[in-house]
């Protein structure tokens, strides 16, 4: 999530071109259109280029997250020296397939929601500054559920092939898998394992990730307009953060709500391996996987671990997402 974090930030960095009215018609015109269609196909392309770039770091928390029997006993950075020699390089990106396919649409919602809803709140409710940063943050990432929602067995999937071990496949690609969760898991319902940690996630992570950024923004054009903003290419008389200094405040809002939210995705991490984990039958819900992971584990082994892999993989990231 944190390369959409960088879409948002970059979102929020370059306000809405004004709307100029067409002749006779008082409507919008194609400039406004063609902002919706590029900040839709922006979002989508950062998400997907961002994931690649990090790929491996994904692997690598997949693998410490649910404490792979090859991997358990590693660290971060030990890990990713371990997959390469007993996988090969390629090993580092198993599962990625799936993942593009599911983070474009994901990354164009919510990097255009987070605008719509900003100035839908300040216009229509007439609520600015601080919070309405956070209801529109909160706000779009309700919106993105729908896309989670419809995606979501990619997840599942991805999760799977990520956390297999060459020589000891389960599944042989995106297709095998789709069939074997089908026919030996529930059908369908076998796909949505860990759909709950995820949503109840989403909220306060979008919340606190927007709500922050737009605070160091305000605060910091505030404070120290000269040295931190730029005139906006749309406007010249608004500011706007300096790239290098967007980026900071995106990497700094993506850290703090990943913080906030990571045991909701070591909980769905376990519960979308499903079968695959021989604790199975213990985490069939989130209530049990929370308690199994912090009883076995504790909270920096358990709720917390693979965190650091978190705040590593936000830099390269979100500069990609830009």
């Amino acid at each position: 999530m944190a390369a959409l974090v960088a879409a948002a930030a970059l979102a929020a960095a370059e306000p809405a071109p004004a709307v100029p009215q067409a002749a006779g018609s008082g409507g919008p015109t194609s400039r406004r259109d063609f902002y919706w269609l590029r900040s839709f196909l922006a979002g989508g392309i950062a998400g997907c280029c961002a994931k690649t770039t990090v790929a491996p770091l994904d692997r690598v928390k997949v693998l410490l997250q649910a404490h792979n029997r090859h991997y358990k006993h590693l660290g971060v950075l030990s890990t990713l020296r371990a997959v390469p020699q007993k996988e090969g390089y390629l090993g580092l990106y198993k599962g990625n397939g799936a993942m593009m396919i599911r983070i474009f649409p994901y990354g164009a919602i919510q990097f255009m929601a987070f605008e719509h809803y900003k100035t839908f709140i300040t216009t229509k409710l007439g609520v600015s500054g601080h919070v309405h940063r956070l209801m529109a943050g909160s706000m779009a990432g309700k919106m993105s559920m729908t896309a989670v929602i419809c995606t979501y067995p990619l997840d599942v999937v991805r999760v799977r092939l990520a956390f297999q071990v060459k020589g000891e496949h389960t599944y042989s690609g995106i297709i095998h898998a789709f069939k074997t969760i089908y026919a030996k898991e529930g059908g369908f319902l076998g796909f949505y394992r860990g759909l709950m940690p995820t949503i109840l996630g989403m909220a306060p992570y979008a919340g606190v990730s927007f709500f922050t950024f737009g605070t160091l923004k305000s605060v910091g054009l505030s404070y120290a307009p000269a040295l931190l903003g730029r005139p906006s290419s749309d406007n010249p008389n608004v500011l706007v953060l300096k790239t290098h200094i967007n980026l900071l405040c995106g990497g700094v809002a993506g850290a703090i709500a990943q913080t906030i939210s990571y045991p909701f995705d070591v909980t769905r991490r376990r519960m979308q391996l499903g079968a695959v984990l021989p604790e199975f039958e213990k985490c069939l819900t989130m209530r049990e996987t929370m308690k199994y992971v912090y009883g076995q584990h504790g909270i920096r082994r358990g709720l917390y671990r693979g965190l650091s892999l978190n705040y590593i993989r936000c830099i390269p990231s979100q500069a990609v997402a830009f």
